[in-house]
C-alpha cells in the first residue's frame, strides 16, 4: 500500500497493488468506540486519509463525534453503530452489524483500537474468515483478574501493533503474544501542522490576547485533558519552588470538563502562592499557535502513558519538553539533547528540569529546538506511522 520506492528503501515490497488482478479495491474497516478528540481518534482518521491515498478503501465504524465530519470530507465512509458500549448483549448485536457490513462491503480487514469494539470484531471476522487487527494503545489494568480477560481480545489479532516498545513490553509479559504477530508502530505527528515555520505571528497573537496572557513572562504548558493522573498537582508543587525566585505563567490547556478537579487546582495554586501565576484556559482548537507561547512544556503524568502524543507535538514544534521518564516518553525524550526527564512523581526532581528548561541560554535553546524537530521527523511522523500500518495491511493481504 505504499509507493513502490520508500517500500524498497523499508525492505518490502508494494502488495496492495498486487491486489490489481481482482475485480476491486481492498476495504479496511477501523472500528473504535467514538470520534471525539484524542489519541486514538486522531490515528484513525489519519489512517483513513492515508488508505484512500493508496486507492484502497476506508470505512470507520464508531458510535459517532465531532472528527465525524473531518473523516467523511476526506472521502471515508462513517458507518454509526452503538460501538461505545460495554454490554455484552450489545457487543453481540455490535458482532452481527459488523459481520452484515463485512460482507455487504468485501471488507479485506478489521482494525479494531479499544476493547469493546475489539471483541464485535473479533467474532465478526471470525465468523468471515477477515484479517483481524488490533492496536494496543495502552497498558491496560489487569484487576480484577476478569480486566485481564477482557484486554485480552486485543493480544487476538492476526497482527497486534503496539504504540510503544513499553506497550510492546507488557503485551508479551502479560498476554504472551508470538513476537511474529507483534509490530512496534509509534504514533505520527503531523509534521505539516506540527511544524513553527508554518505558525504566523497573527494567530499567536491572538491566542495570547484571548488567554490574556503578560509580555515577556515564560509560560510553562501542561496540555492534555484535566484529569488527576496527568499531573497538574504535581506540576503546581514543583512549581510554587520555582516562585520564589522568577516571574512564569503556569497554564493548563485541555478539556477542563471536571470543574470541581479545575476549582480545586485553582485552590491548591492560591495555597502554593500562585495566584496570579497559573490558569487553567481549557480546550485549545490550535495547538500548534499555543506550543508557540510555551517556553517549556511539561508532561508529568503519575503512570506511565502508552506513547505521549503531545511531548512528540512540542518536540516537533521546537519547544522544550519535560517529562516524566518512564512509559512511552523514554522513547521520545533524550534527555538534555531533545528535552529533559524527571523522576516520576518527584517535586523537587520535577523543579529542577524546570529550571534546566528555562534557563537555558538562547544559543542552547536553539540547538536544543533543532535536535527535537529532527528527532521527531526521523522517527514520529504520521507519514512514517501509515505507512509501517500499510505494510501490516500488506502483510495481511499477501496472506
Amino acid at each position: 500500500m505504499t509507493d513502490d520506492l520508500e517500500l524498497a528503501e523499508a525492505g518490502g515490497d508494494p502488495s496492495i497493488v498486487a491486489q490489481a488482478d481482482k475485480d476491486l479495491p481492498p476495504v479496511v474497516l477501523q472500528v473504535l468506540p467514538a470520534l471525539v478528540t484524542g489519541g486514538v481518534e486522531r490515528g484513525t482518521v489519519d489512517m483513513a486519509q492515508a488508505i484512500l491515498e493508496e486507492g484502497a478503501i476506508a470505512i470507520v465504524a464508531s458510535s459517532g463525534g465531532p472528527m465525524v465530519y473531518e473523516l467523511q470530507r476526506s472521502g471515508a465512509d462513517h458507518v454509526e453503530l452503538p460501538l461505545d458500549s460495554k454490554n455484552p448483549w450489545r457487543i453481540l448485536s455490535n458482532a452481527r452489524k459488523l459481520e452484515e457490513l463485512i460482507r455487504l462491503r468485501s471488507v479485506s480487514i478489521v482494525h479494531a483500537r479499544s476493547r469493546a469494539p475489539a471483541w464485535s470484531a473479533w467474532l465478526a471476522t471470525r465468523r468471515t474468515g477477515r484479517a483481524f487487527v488490533t492496536t494496543f494503545h495502552a497498558p491496560y489494568g489487569l484487576k480484577p483478574p476478569i480486566k485481564r480477560l477482557y484486554n485480552q481480545v486485543m493480544a487476538r489479532g492476526d497482527r497486534v501493533i503496539c504504540i510503544s516498545h513499553f506497550v510492546a513490553e507488557h503485551v508479551q509479559r502479560n498476554y504472551r503474544v508470538d513476537p511474529a504477530r507483534l509490530r512496534v508502530i509509534p504514533r505520527g505527528v503531523d509534521l505539516e501542522r506540527f511544524d513553527p515555520t508554518r505558525i504566523s505571528a497573527e494567530r499567536v497573537i491572538q491566542l495570547a490576547q484571548r488567554w490574556r496572557l503578560p509580555d515577556g513572562v515564560p509560560v510553562i504548558m501542561l496540555p492534555g485533558r484535566l484529569t488527576r493522573w496527568k499531573g497538574a498537582e504535581l506540576l503546581l508543587a514543583a512549581a510554587a519552588r520555582l516562585a520564589r525566585d522568577r516571574e512564569f505563567l503556569l497554564l493548563l490547556v485541555g478539556s477542563d470538563r471536571n470543574s470541581s478537579l479545575r476549582a480545586e487546582l485553582e485552590s491548591k495554586a492560591a495555597a502554593f502562592g500562585l495566584g496570579g501565576k497559573f490558569a487553567a484556559v481549557g480546550d485549545c482548537d490550535d495547538m500548534p499557535a499555543a506550543f508557540m507561547l510555551a517556553d517549556v512544556v511539561v508532561s508529568a503524568s503519575l503512570e506511565p502513558e502508552g506513547f505521549g502524543r503531545v511531548i512528540g507535538e512540542a518536540q516537533a514544534m521546537g519547544r522544550p519538553v519535560v517529562a516524566a521518564a518512564h512509559g512511552g516518553a523514554l522513547e521520545q525524550v533524550e534527555d538534555g539533547e531533545t528535552g529533559f526527564l524527571f523522576n516520576p512523581g518527584d517535586v523537587e526532581s520535577l523543579a529542577v528540569s524546570l529550571r534546566h528548561a528555562l534557563d537555558l541560554p538562547a544559543g542552547a535553546r536553539a540547538e536544543l529546538a533543532e535536535r527535537a524537530v529532527a528527532h521527531v521527523r526521523a522517527h514520529f511522523s504520521k507519514r512514517l506511522m501509515c505507512r509501517r500500518t500499510l505494510e501490516v495491511y500488506d502483510e495481511l493481504l499477501r496472506g
